[in-house]
Parts: structure tokens; sequence; C-alpha cells
């Protein structure tokens, strides 16, 4: 009986810690309101900022990696890319062909009139970095990009992240709980009892 319990307080501490993770990343990014604090992107205090405002940020300045691809089932990957596009006012030919380009750096051409539901797991997440990346984001929140992936899958997926960061001069930011791509961070940061440790 005492080890339920004891399993039952471990797993809601991990829960617990996952969400706190999850919020830190959803409140940097400017999806949710800071109750105390400040978060400032690329010198805009997020708090100062009108709804309109923030909802521009988000589609000029940042880029979002989901643990799950939350792509859209009915359209096709070539569609994915131009989603980001639409709701930014900015479908342009050139921002079309970006996306082909995008596609085709990650090895998704042949799938460009696939279906999610036609896709790995791998492939997903794939779509969804280039899709992150469309609008030449300065800054990139990635949330358990690797949890419904296999290992091998998921270490691919952040050294293909991690690259793009690299070089295409990025900043990035990744909530996980997989240590084994911690050491393709160039900081490790944990939440211990609500605080940051280095």
């Amino acid at each position: 009986m005492r080890k339920k319990k004891e399993k039952s307080k471990e797993v809601k501490n991990q829960n617990a810690s996952i969400r706190g993770k999850s919020t830190l990343l959803s409140i940097a990014g400017a999806l949710l309101s800071p109750t105390t604090g400040t978060v400032m992107i690329d010198g805009d205090n997020t708090a100062d900022l009108s709804t309109r405002k923030i909802t521009e940020l988000r589609l000029k300045k940042i880029g979002f990696v989901f643990q799950a691809a939350n792509l859209i089932p009915y359209l096709k990957v070539s569609d994915q890319l131009q989603v980001i596009n639409v709701i930014a006012k900015n479908k342009t030919k050139s921002q079309q062909e970006k996306g082909k380009e995008l596609l085709q750096h990650f090895g998704l051409v042949h799938r460009i009139n696939n279906y999610p539901n036609e896709l790995s797991g791998g492939e997903r997440q794939r779509v969804a970095i280039a899709r992150a990346l469309i609008n030449d984001p300065k800054i990139i929140f990635a949330d358990e990009p690797t949890a419904s992936l296999d290992s091998k899958r998921g270490r691919e997926v952040v050294e293909m992240l991690a690259e793009e960061i690299k070089t295409r001069g990025k900043s990035g930011i990744m909530v996980t709980h997989d240590e084994r791509v911690l050491d393709l961070c160039d900081r490790v940061v944990t939440i211990r009892d609500g605080k940051l440790e280095e």
C-alpha cells in the first residue's frame, strides 16, 4: 500500500514539474500572461502590448514546436507551412517558394502532397519544424519535441532543430525531460521546487 502511495506521489511530482516547464515556455512565448515579473521579447515587454500586438509578435518573431506536431489533419504537407503565411497575411510567391525550400531542406519534398496521417512521427515533427521557421522568427520555443518519438527519431529531430537554430542565427528554448538530448544544448536549466537551477 505504501509503495503505491509513494509511486503515485512521484508521478504527481513529475507531472507538476512538466506542467511547470510547459507553463514557463507558454509565458515566455506570450501564449500566457505572467502574474508577476516581466517577459521581454526583442526589446518589447509583452505586458505592455495589446492583444493585436502580441498576436503580431507571435506571428513575426516566434516559432513554436510542440510535443505533438499539431498538424491540421485535412491539409497536405505543402499547405501546413502556408497556414502561418495566411494568418500573417503574408502569402506571397516568395513565401511559397521558401516553403518548398524548407521542405526540400528537411527531406520532405516527396511528401509534399501527403496528409499528416500518411507521415511517420519523425516526418510530422520535421514538418512542424519547417512550419516554425517559415516566417523567419527570432526565437524558437520547443515543448517536449521528442515526447511522441522513439529515442533514435527523437535525437534526430532535436539535432535538426539545434542545427537550424545555430546556422540561421536564432535563439532557441526547449523544454524536455529527455536527458539523452541535453548534450545538444548550450545551456541546461532545471526547474526544481518552483525555482530555476543551473
